[in-house]
């Protein structure tokens, strides 16, 4: 018995959606993708597979123009350009690993150009804003939590979610660098200067075992609740807005603000930028030149110091 083209369709979705749950596991189980990472992907595959639904497209067979007619539906709708790129690279990813399994043979997703992103640069805090920012921090037990969560933060360019998963042997003192897992629990170790050793220092010895005695179950963390418990990265997000507000700094500075500081003043001190991508645990070398940005002043230095007639 012949499909109808519209029953022909319906079937080209339903095992487009078992393509994707297979994709996701992959994800997971063979790539090693964190937990919130596989769930951006099928968050954001599903949002497609949503879509082609409702519009009636054959997503394995997918046109050029319908691509674009998807993501123009994502600008309408309000979408920031970097969600519109994130949104395209997962689908990308996803009709790759289709190709490569012999799924389909149509790739129309990967010749579509991604949206182009606004050259506008993230903040940075200067040196004077970020002593504000710890001079907001009280003396009490979770003032000198928030004071070791500061300076862990300005001195190895942590991302907060990243912080949230550290563990006390993560960090060592004595050694001074702090043992951080990235994205696909990647494995990196990050020099720390003197006072961010002095704050947590402080922190493991005073402060914690007062926010640990609130939990009867053992904690690993590094960063504890007023309950005992492991900070999320919204909780740790939380505290360090509030802190920007007692301080009186722009609202818009968030944690990601002190990992682009961190990166930025680490260029303009001199560091190369393959050590500054090896410190913030990118993959990609194009990734750490797109997210950091180098001051006018040092590249006129750096051209007057390398032309061989600057001298003259």
């Amino acid at each position: 018995m012949t499909c109808s083209p519209s029953e022909h369709v319906e079937r080209a979705q339903d095992e487009f959606e078992v393509q994707m749950a297979a994709f996701c596991t992959y994800l997971r189980d063979v790539r090693n993708l964190s937990p919130n990472t596989t769930r951006a992907y099928e968050t954001d595959l599903q949002a497609y597979v949503d879509w082609c639904r409702r519009e009636g497209i054959d997503p394995l067979r997918i046109t050029h123009s319908e691509v674009r007619s998807w993501l123009a539906e994502l600008q309408d709708a309000g979408y920031a350009t970097t969600t519109q790129n994130r949104h395209l690279s997962a689908v990308r990813s996803l009709y790759k690993w289709l190709v490569s399994r012999g799924v389909t043979t149509q790739d129309n997703v990967e010749a579509v150009a991604s949206p182009k992103l606004s050259r506008r640069l993230p903040k940075t805090l200067s040196p004077d804003e970020v002593v504000r920012l710890l001079d907001a921090c009280e003396e009490d037990t979770c003032g000198v939590r928030d004071r070791a969560m500061v300076e862990l933060l300005y001195a190895s360019g942590a991302r907060i979610s990243e912080v949230s998963g550290l563990n006390v042997v993560d960090v060592d003192l004595r050694g001074r660098q702090v043992r951080l897992f990235g994205k696909g629990s990647k494995e990196r170790l990050v020099p720390l200067y003197p006072k961010a050793c002095e704050a947590c220092g402080r922190y493991i010895r005073e402060a914690r075992p007062e926010l640990a005695a609130a939990s009867r179950a053992a904690q690993n963390a590094l960063f504890l609740s007023v309950r005992g418990r492991r900070m999320s990265a919204a909780s740790l997000r939380l505290a360090f807005e509030a802190l920007v507000g007692k301080a009186g700094l722009d609202p818009s500075i968030t944690p990601h603000a002190m990992r682009h500081t961190f990166a930025t003043q680490l260029l303009d001190g001199g560091a190369d930028l393959r050590s500054v991508q090896e410190l913030l645990g990118h993959e990609s070398l194009s990734t750490t030149q797109i997210y950091t940005h180098v001051s006018i002043e040092r590249l006129k230095a750096a051209a007057l110091q390398a032309h061989p007639r600057s001298g003259e």
